[in-house]
């Protein structure tokens, strides 16, 4: 019988005590050293790492180790209305801000067109930029819209960071409802670099199509959120007759 369940449970608990007892923002041993100190090999150490990774309590940062980032503000939300980061950030007290970003000029290749329901070649605006809590990188934001459907002169002059708000606030045409994808992925190269995370860690990925109150797409979103900085949750009906009043969520 393998006592690597044993084993991997006490390296779990040594790692948990070092995040805990050791201030936010130090930076850890590097891998050979921690793994030489703990006395497993480096395979085993870096895949216990990750589970403190996903839970937003490390991060490792590409050429440069692994930092202890401790227990953050997390935003917890449902998924059955659809709001920006912002407004949710909002309604919970967390604080939130918008890092780097980075409006693009580009004509719609095949698949962009296909969801954007344009012709190939259209004038499209893309918008990428970081979203901040507590000063770190929590999620990576990807809009591309049609060039017609958002004024570059008012995204730069009244942008914070939300183009589902900038839309509501602009009105015409105003946001009515999302076909969103939720998918869980490793983080490409440019995404990496963007959250300052290593390349194929694990994100969580909401693909959507925004859709005006006449049914057409009006935008075509990637989000790449931390796990550890956010929880999505849906609230969901039992189907079928006679089961009476839904109770209320406590």
């Amino acid at each position: 019988m393998s006592d690597r369940p044993s084993t991997y449970q006490w390296l779990q608990n040594e790692l948990g005590e070092l995040i805990y007892s050791t201030p936010k923002g130090t930076k850890l041993p590097s891998e050979p050293k921690l793994a030489e100190a703990l006395g497993v090999s480096r395979a085993t150490l870096r895949e216990a790492m990750r589970t403190f990774e996903s839970q937003g309590l490390l991060r490792r940062r590409q050429g440069s180790g692994t930092y202890v980032v401790g227990p953050s503000q997390v935003i917890d939300s449902g998924l059955e209305v659809l709001e920006s980061i912002e407004t949710q950030a909002e309604k919970l007290g967390v604080s939130v801000a918008m890092g780097d970003l980075e409006i693009i000029h580009l004509a719609a290749k095949p698949n962009q067109a296909e969801n954007l329901e344009v012709v190939e070649g259209t004038p499209l605006i893309q918008v990428r930029r970081v979203i901040l809590t507590e000063g770190a990188p929590a999620a990576y934001l990807v809009d591309l819209l049609p060039e017609g459907i958002l004024d570059p002169d008012i995204l730069a002059a009244q942008f914070t960071g939300s183009v589902l708000d900038l839309l509501i606030q602009i009105g015409d045409p105003r946001p009515s409802t999302s076909k969103t994808e939720i998918s869980a992925i490793h983080a490409p190269i440019e995404v990496a670099k963007a959250l300052e995370i290593q390349r194929g860690d694990t994100l969580l990925l909401l693909t959507a199509q925004l859709f005006d109150s006449e049914g057409n797409p009006i935008d075509y979103s990637h989000s790449y959120f931390l796990p550890g900085n956010f929880r999505l949750h849906i609230i969901r009906k039992i189907g079928g007759d006679g089961l009476g009043p839904t109770p209320p969520i406590k």
